[in-house]
């Protein structure tokens, strides 16, 4: 079925008037003339039968139907560029972009990934991070590192690393104390708290906490971070008690910047996964980073201590259980 189109020019010409509001500053972003632009739109409207803009001696102004039909013509536009966006990224086979979290970059990722530059030096790596999932297609994305529970709509989605809660904090917060022998030793410290604060859950599992709040008088509950890696940065610094997940902190525990004071650990209910747009995998790049990925994940697995393994989970829940009867 042959699309009746008016030309793209036109259309482009009227999404730009219509997005700044000006016929001379649509101009000045298309390097064309306010003239050019203005004849531009009245073919446009010339052809559609209808008036886009009411135009007033210092400006222009969208009439309803023009409204509906930038709203209509921006997302045309959107979709003709990521389809584009698409296109170039997959061949540009030497430009791979990875997208991930900035707690997960800083406390993980980055270390390691200059490696995979070693082995891949015609490879120009690029790192995005944000909390947020990225919008792949858009952004030109090849893949993701997500924390979550694998389910990503209209992605593909490959589990890379479990992980576990415990407390973690600086050797100068255990030095100075006060103690941090039992778990209900917890009540006189600051917990650091992300957002989505999992140490209500931790310390009911642990038979320390009764209700879902900490906001009593026996707890002392900490500021609360958007990220992770800010969470970690407090502990580090002495500020309280975080609920390290383990991925986040096997580092600093392995360097002594942090301690874990208990054994106590319970699995985290997400993990980390491999993220893409269907389709990826198949790109050499993408081969490439994800052979190297699961390498350093099986590295690191074996790199953790025997204080981290999880023989010592069952040790840990027999003494843990032992504190219920506290108060």
């Amino acid at each position: 079925m042959a699309r009746t189109l008016p030309p793209l020019g036109a259309l482009h010409c009227f999404e730009m008037a219509a997005h700044h509001g000006s016929f001379a500053r649509a101009a000045k972003a298309l390097t064309l003339t306010p003239a050019a632009v203005s004849q531009q739109i009245r073919q446009l409207e010339s052809r559609l039968g209808t008036t886009l803009f009411l135009r007033h001696p210092r400006s222009v102004e969208l009439t309803p139907a023009g409204r509906e039909y930038a709203t209509a013509i921006g997302l045309a536009l959107d979709q003709i560029a990521v389809a584009t966006e698409r296109v170039v990224g997959h061949h540009a086979p030497h430009r791979l972009t990875i997208a991930t979290t900035p707690a997960f970059a800083a406390k993980w990722l980055v270390s390691r990934l200059i490696d995979f530059q070693g082995r891949y030096p015609d490879l120009e790596v690029r790192l995005v991070t944000s909390n947020s999932l990225a919008d792949m297609a858009r952004q030109d994305i090849d893949v993701a590192i997500r924390y979550g529970q694998g389910r990503w709509p209209g992605l593909e989605a490959t589990p890379l690393m479990h992980t576990d809660l415990f407390p973690v904090c600086s050797p100068a917060l255990l030095a100075r104390g006060p103690s941090l022998i039992r778990l209900s030793d917890l009540r006189e410290h600051v917990l650091l708290r992300l957002m989505h604060d999992e140490w209500p859950t931790w310390l009911r599992h642990m038979g320390i906490l009764e209700g879902e709040e900490l906001e009593t008088g026996e707890w002392r509950p900490g500021p609360r971070y958007a990220d992770a890696g800010l969470m970690i940065q407090a502990a580090l610094a002495g500020q309280g008690v975080a609920l390290g997940q383990r991925v986040l902190v096997a580092d600093d525990l392995a360097a002594k910047r942090l301690v874990r004071p208990f054994e106590a650990t319970l699995p985290s209910a997400q993990s980390y996964w491999l993220v893409m747009q269907p389709g990826n995998a198949g790109l050499p790049k993408v081969r490439a980073f994800q052979a190297w990925l699961d390498e350093a994940v099986s590295t690191w697995r074996l790199s953790i201590t025997a204080d981290d393994g999880a023989a010592q989970n069952a040790q840990s829940s027999s003494s843990v259980r032992s504190e219920r009867p506290m108060t």
